[in-house]
């Protein structure tokens, strides 16, 4: 049975010090015991300091699934459940070690600004990977982020790396335009069915205004960024109003498919240092490349480094949206840039809106590629003729 963090004096409204270190010793109480705690659903948010260590053993579990839209208090204008309004804008709120699990939580930071650009606080991390021991089993499901600059850290070290860490169904929208990052997580990183957008607080005020994601843009970050990787799993990930969607660093490899990339400049860089293992799968996908001014730095795909990309029935288009700044079309669909040899295969892919005269811009002399039944944004095949490479 899950013991209720009201038991050791955590409390809702209460003040934000004192509740946070009422939570680490009930966290320090729970980890020889391997127990649950439980984040008790109210009116008002447990306010809370950072700095808080979720130490090993741990799981801190909340009432809710992603509450995409936001929850919403009858008279104010705060979310209601499971909630924990963080007070600190100097340290991270939750540090996680090995064997931990957080779910079915809502971290809402009140005082972020919603439509003021100049207004916009850097909070750390709302949840971070420890320093000093790494993590290794760490299970972070079911989380709804209000306000966060960056969501979940776990870019971690050689000395200290992290293992078997497991994203699914989380929703936020980070205003300093990363939302999940990994970093030297050696065994099967898992990123799954996420939703980025900046109006997953829409019935809290109405969401982010235009400026605060024209600012989020202007940072030129990745939503979703790993490197040393072993054999990630992506699938099923969404983001909108970010400047990157994906970045797949050069130590990675792995398989990314089922994904919606929306309002970016640039959907997904995939680069390599070696040719042995750095190849990533990529298929099903939806690519949006627009916003993101000048022209020339929009690109659905961009590929670098060495290694093999293998794009599978991928779609992208383009076009206006008021939510944000727009172009309104990419520079091509794949640019391929660098002086190393590398491969590119493509297979049906669906290219719209865009600028140049072809689809796919190499820059790179060794690279070979390969495409088969495309079609470009005259609704022609793709290349007319079967092509082992293009780099003319």
């Amino acid at each position: 049975m899950h013991r209720p963090l009201t038991d050791f004096g955590v409390t809702p409204g209460g003040d934000p010090v004192a509740n946070a270190a009422r939570l680490q010793d009930a966290i320090d109480w729970a980890s020889p015991r391997g127990r649950a705690l439980y984040v008790e659903p109210t009116d008002q948010p447990y306010r809370v300091a950072g700095g808080v260590i979720l130490r090993k053993n741990v799981s801190l579990i909340g009432a809710h699934g992603p509450v995409g839209r936001g929850t919403r208090h009858p008279d104010r204008v705060q979310p209601v459940g499971s909630v924990f309004a963080i007070e600190d804008e100097t340290r991270p709120f939750l540090t996680v070690e090995h064997a931990t699990q957080v779910r079915g939580i809502q971290f809402w930071y009140p005082r972020q600004a919603a439509h003021d650009a100049s207004k916009i606080i850097p909070y750390p991390a709302t949840i971070r990977v420890s320093p000093d021991t790494g993590a290794q089993g760490v299970t972070l499901s079911c989380l709804t982020f209000f306000g966060e600059y960056l969501a979940m850290d776990f870019a971690a070290s050689p000395k200290c790396i992290c293992e078997q860490i497991l994203f699914e169904h989380c929703y936020g929208y980070p205003l300093g335009g990363t939302f999940i990052r990994i970093d030297y997580c050696y065994d099967i990183p898992r990123i799954l069915h996420c939703h980025v957008n900046p109006a997953n607080r829409r019935f809290i005020d109405g969401g982010h205004g235009k400026a605060v994601i024209d600012a989020t843009m202007a940072r030129k970050t990745f939503c979703y960024a790993i490197d040393h990787t072993d054999n990630a799993q992506l699938m099923d990930l969404f983001t909108f109003g970010t400047w990157g969607g994906i970045y797949l660093g050069p130590a990675t490899y792995g398989q990314l498919t089922n994904f919606n990339l929306d309002c970016v400049a640039v959907g997904i860089l995939k680069q390599g240092d070696q040719n042995f293992n750095r190849n990533w799968q990529i298929g099903q996908g939806s690519i949006i490349a627009n916003a993101g001014a000048p022209l020339e730095d929009i690109h659905p795909i961009v590929v670098e480094g060495r290694g093999h990309t293998a794009l599978s029935n991928i779609e992208s288009f383009s076009g206006h949206n008021g939510a944000l700044t727009t172009v309104g079309q990419s520079r091509d669909f794949l640019l391929v840039r660098g002086d190393k040899r590398l491969t590119v295969s493509m297979f049906g892919c669906r290219m719209r809106n865009y600028a140049a005269a072809e689809p796919v811009t190499v820059q790179n002399p060794e690279a070979v590629l390969q495409a088969v039944a495309c079609v470009d944004k005259d609704e022609n095949p793709w290349p007319e003729k079967p092509m082992s490479a293009r780099g003319e």
